[in-house]
């Protein structure tokens, strides 16, 4: 009983873990080329929001033809549509922040700012309420492995993790965007394009805090719910401070927070605590992470400070 319980805890822990790890990851690329992402969170709701968007319309007229058909293709349609929104709104940042100079907090809050917005405007528009959309029938598929049956997302998601390193550590692209994140006159003077170098953080932040977002609509859920992230793109970014912008140390802070997030499920219906601070516990250990940690962390040098061409 004990063991089954266990198993019960650690695969809701990943599962939790699996949209805060996406979010992390992608900001990792992002901060260690000199950007500040806190748009994060709001990213990671569009991405929802179109993942589900997709899937619900490629898969109506099948629907409409044959209750429950089959649609296997339209999530993963739905997926592939998330990623170019996500690195397009990503694209935004990047640009307001790297070509025109403009301080990345204030960009990054504006993104956050529309992602609770325009959703509710599109919703309005395409279903009459500003709150949910349409349920899909189709959404990611279960895979299992071993004992555990999970979204794809969830196994490509840590999977993702010892890729990342490879990249960021072991290849000629990572050491570059490493550079520019540290020592960015150093690297233009070697003739490293600190320009297209953060650009391109920025944008793979966006395309891997999208998946994030649409495991949420497609994979844990199956439709897209107003501000369905619920603080997440913030506690990867927490996550992402614990973790030195280290994709392991990511990997360790991501699963922390998830196993504080299964635990808030299984106690959400009990009546050892009150409904309201069950809720909170994630967020109060994000901030108890925050004042224990940040002083020992030691972010890129260069991170948020925009870089003039001599």
């Amino acid at each position: 009983m004990e063991t089954v319980v266990l198993l019960t805890l650690f695969a809701s822990a990943l599962r939790a873990a699996t949209p805060l790890l996406f979010a992390a990851l992608g900001g990792l690329f992002s901060e260690r080329s000199g950007v500040v992402n806190i748009a994060l969170e709001g990213i990671m709701l569009f991405g929802a929001l179109t993942a589900a968007l997709v899937t619900y319309y490629v898969e109506q007229p099948f629907v409409r033809e044959v209750a429950g058909a089959r649609v296997w293709f339209a999530p993963w349609l739905g997926l592939l549509a998330a990623m170019v929104v996500g690195g397009l709104v990503a694209g935004v940042h990047a640009v307001v922040s790297i070509r025109y100079k403009a301080d990345q907090i204030i960009s990054a809050v504006a993104i956050n700012l529309m992602a609770i917005g325009l959703p509710a405007v599109i919703l309005t528009g395409l279903f009459g309420n500003s709150t949910t959309s349409g349920p899909v029938v189709n959404r990611l598929p279960l895979w299992s492995v071993g004992p555990f049956t999970f979204s794809p997302l969830v196994y490509f998601a840590f999977a993702l993790v010892p890729v990342v390193w490879f990249v960021v550590f072991r290849t000629p692209f990572g050491l570059r965007l490493r550079s520019v994140g540290e020592h960015p006159e150093a690297a233009d003077s070697v003739g490293i394009s600190v320009t297209r170098m953060r650009y391109a953080g920025v944008m793979l932040s966006g395309v891997l805090a999208a998946l994030g977002g649409a495991y949420l609509s497609i994979g844990a859920f199956n439709q897209f719910i107003a501000e369905m992230s619920g603080g997440r793109g913030f506690i990867a970014l927490a996550a992402l401070i614990f973790g030195k912008w280290h994709p392991l140390g990511v990997l360790g802070a991501t699963l922390l927070f998830g196993a504080f997030q299964a635990l808030e499920t299984q106690l959400g219906g009990t009546a050892l605590l009150p409904p309201t601070v069950v809720q909170s516990m994630p967020f109060i250990l994000t901030m108890l992470v925050l004042a224990g940690f940040v002083g020992r962390a030691i972010p890129p040098k260069a991170i948020g400070k925009p870089f003039t061409k001599s």
